[in-house]
């Protein structure tokens, strides 16, 4: 017969092997932005003289070398950026991944589009972007662009990209129905270990999904790419703007760069400066 001591010692082993047989996932770290250790090889990206000066202005909203370094970029990458606009990230992400990684601009495919307003202004961005490149081939002439479909994204083949980054892009997604999609099409294209890093004007709380303001709650973000299959690594302030209220009659476009205000009202809003922003780096496990 065995003593009640035993048992009570066998059952505590048990237990013990029990906690550490379970993984244990390290919670999300917070990383303050002074803590954020930049490369020399994206520092001297940033502070390329090829840059358009107009771009350069805005460096102190969007931190591009600090918000780079956070998302784990680095010059032997496969990069995709989403939408990348009029070049703003392109300008620094072409030339730092030009000689051993590879820049690819994820363009929505105009032919995806119904006929109309909505596909003209996308094959106007298009030719847009591919008429930048085409004009500084010494800075993009190894950059790709690649059309997707938003309704079926698909940004290349499975498990080929270090790092996808998404500026600004998200609210637009969640209006149209899409988002889920995109962050699926994301998860798929990325490497097992790549990194999602994502930058949006940050809302006060959650949002409908039919908000119009530009701004997105913080946690939506973050269960949409959780819903994808992401981890959320780590998040930093390095883009927060506390001097935005988020009350704008025009929403994020009332601020700069947009500046869709009165007159009257524009020393107002150039001492807010630009959105709130979250930064939030996701891992694909």
């Amino acid at each position: 017969m065995i003593a009640a001591s035993s048992l009570r010692s066998c059952r505590l082993l048990l237990a013990s092997a029990l906690l550490v047989a379970v993984p244990a996932f390290a919670a999300p770290a917070t990383v303050a932005p002074a803590k954020i250790q930049v490369s020399p090889a994206i520092d001297a990206a940033v502070k390329a003289s090829t840059r358009d000066p107009a771009n350069v202005k805005r460096d102190n909203y969007r931190h591009p070398a600090q918000s780079l370094a956070f998302f784990k970029v680095a010059p032997e990458k496969t990069v995709i950026e989403i939408t990348p606009g009029n070049g703003w990230y392109s300008e620094i992400l072409a030339p730092l991944l030009r000689d051993k990684g590879h820049y690819i601009a994820a363009v929505v495919d105009p032919a995806a589009v119904p006929e109309g307003r909505g596909r003209d202004y996308q094959q106007r961005s298009r030719d847009g972007l591919e008429k930048k490149f085409a004009g500084a081939p010494a800075q993009f002439d190894k950059a790709a662009v690649v059309g997707y479909d938003p309704a079926k994204p698909v940004f290349g083949a499975a498990n080929s990209a270090d790092v996808v980054l998404t500026f600004r892009n998200v609210h637009n997604w969640r209006k149209a129905g899409q988002a889920q999609g995109m962050f699926q099409g994301f998860f798929n294209v990325l490497k097992p270990g790549g990194v999602l890093g994502v930058v949006e004007h940050r809302a006060k709380a959650d949002v409908a999904d039919d908000d119009d303001t530009g701004y997105v709650g913080q946690q939506q973000v973050i269960a949409m790419a959780e819903a994808a299959g992401f981890k959320l690594d780590a998040r930093t302030e390095v883009n927060a703007n506390p001097r935005d209220t988020k009350d704008h009659p025009n929403g994020v476009w009332t601020l700069p760069p947009t500046n869709q205000h009165d007159k009257a009202d524009d020393a107002k809003y150039q001492a807010i400066g630009e959105s709130d922003r979250m930064t939030l780096r996701f891992v694909k496990p």
